[in-house]
């Protein structure tokens, strides 16, 4: 189900991209120790005057593990403000990262992301050396770690896209598609598709990558901070699927499009039981009978972009809200973001395919419902709703279709 969608702007924020394969040879306290070997790939996913954003990710290469700390020293003075899926902290310029509750096992070709945010004066290069459980990096298993750091090379620009294909639907989609695309430009925004300025194209464009995003805890259970880490990591896990459809595809700029939330709104804070500051908390900020985000950060109400009035700025600015809702059915999808039930979400932390928030996101781009009629020649596909239960193959080239045909809008 989508909801009424309105047009807006948003400024750009700076992004550098860098990636860094190391590894670490790994080791473990208890009876049994880890044989070596993992990677660390560390990646500035937006930046702007004074801040930055990055995202780890940790792969062992060896056995199993349960708990890890990375570390890593930063070398022109950068300091972590906040972090998510990760519990950070620094002394000088080392800095350590160890497991939350739900990523804490790493079995052996398992993967793990974390996020963070932070401040930078002059330079910010990223750290050229990771350890992870105290033993150095050294990318691969039992591989010697180097008597001297790996270079520095930047990886290529977003504004410079790789090589990709066109577009190359398989020929028995071909008709289908292009009837579903009439039947959107003739009916979307009063027929004037393109006019519209806010889709989520829009907004990973303008961000140059990435998207923030608000809770609204429209619900009177508590949180601990394990079931908070767990919903972010949910969220970003859906969200993954739709960009892996992009990628490789079409001129589109991005390997990834990291998700990370910014803020938390409830009614009363004592519902939220951890005293982190990862998160911005909004309370009792009531809009649409439910809690808000500070509307001065959302993207939603800043036709402008700049958000002058959000404490943090641009780096605080929330682009979608993931609105938990007790007791309510089916799904509510828009440029604002995404809304279902609050013990649906909470009841498939760990599912693979969330079919109601992979379909709300989908609208969220751009993508139509099906209630009415089915496009010739195809059969059940998630946004015909309750005939699919994840991304098919004509949900993938409906949103591809989209890029296509909005792309140029980019310069691309």
């Amino acid at each position: 189900m989508r909801s009424p969608r309105t047009g807006l702007r948003l400024g750009v924020a700076v992004v550098a991209t860098l990636a860094f394969t190391g590894g670490a040879t790994l080791a473990v306290t208890g009876a049994q120790a880890a044989a070596p070997g993992c990677r660390v790939d560390y990646r500035v996913t937006n930046q702007w005057s004074g801040g930055f954003g990055a995202e780890v990710t940790v792969t062992n290469l060896g056995d199993p593990l349960n708990g890890w700390t990375a570390t890593w020293t930063y070398g022109a003075g950068q300091s972590v403000t906040q972090a998510w899926n990760a519990t950070v902290t620094q002394s000088g310029s080392r800095v350590s990262a160890t497991n939350v509750a739900h990523n804490s096992a790493l079995g052996t070709g398992a993967a793990t992301s974390f996020g963070f945010n932070g401040s930078w004066n002059g330079s910010n290069p990223a750290p050229t050396t990771f350890a992870l459980n105290g033993v150095t990096c050294t990318g691969a298993p039992g591989t010697p770690a180097p008597t001297t750091p790996a270079p520095t090379t930047p990886a290529p620009s977003p504004t410079t896209p790789p090589p990709t294909s066109g577009w190359n639907p398989p020929a028995h989609l071909v008709n289908p598609l292009n009837q579903v695309w009439q039947h959107v430009e003739q009916t979307y925004n009063n027929g004037n598709l393109y006019g519209f300025r806010n889709y989520g194209w829009d907004q990973v464009m303008a961000n140059r990558g990435y998207l923030n995003f608000c809770v609204r805890w429209d619900s009177s259970a508590t949180v601990t901070a394990a079931q908070r880490d767990q919903i972010h990591a949910t969220l970003a896990r859906q969200y993954k699927k739709w960009m892996d459809v992009m990628v490789g595809h079409n001129a589109w700029p991005y390997q990834q499009v990291p998700i990370k939330v910014v803020g938390w709104a409830v009614r009363n804070r004592s519902q939220l039981q951890w005293t982190d500051t990862s998160v911005d908390v909004y309370v009792n900020n009531i809009r649409e009978n439910a809690p808000q985000c500070a509307p001065e950060c959302g993207r939603f109400f800043n036709q402008g972009g700049q958000y002058p009035n959000c404490p943090g700025g641009v780096a605080r600015h929330y682009d979608q809200s993931l609105w938990l809702t007790d007791g309510f059915g089916g799904g509510a999808g828009g440029d604002w973001g995404q809304r279902m039930g609050r013990e649906y979400y909470m009841n498939n932390l760990n599912a693979e395919n969330m079919h109601i928030l992979l379909h709300e996101i989908g609208h969220t781009f751009g993508l139509d419902d099906f209630y009415d009629w089915t496009p010739s020649g195809v059969g059940g596909f998630l946004m015909r709703a309750g005939s699919a239960s994840s991304i098919t193959e004509f949900d993938a080239w409906m949103f591809r279709d989209w890029w296509r045909h909005l792309k140029s809008r980019y310069g691309y």
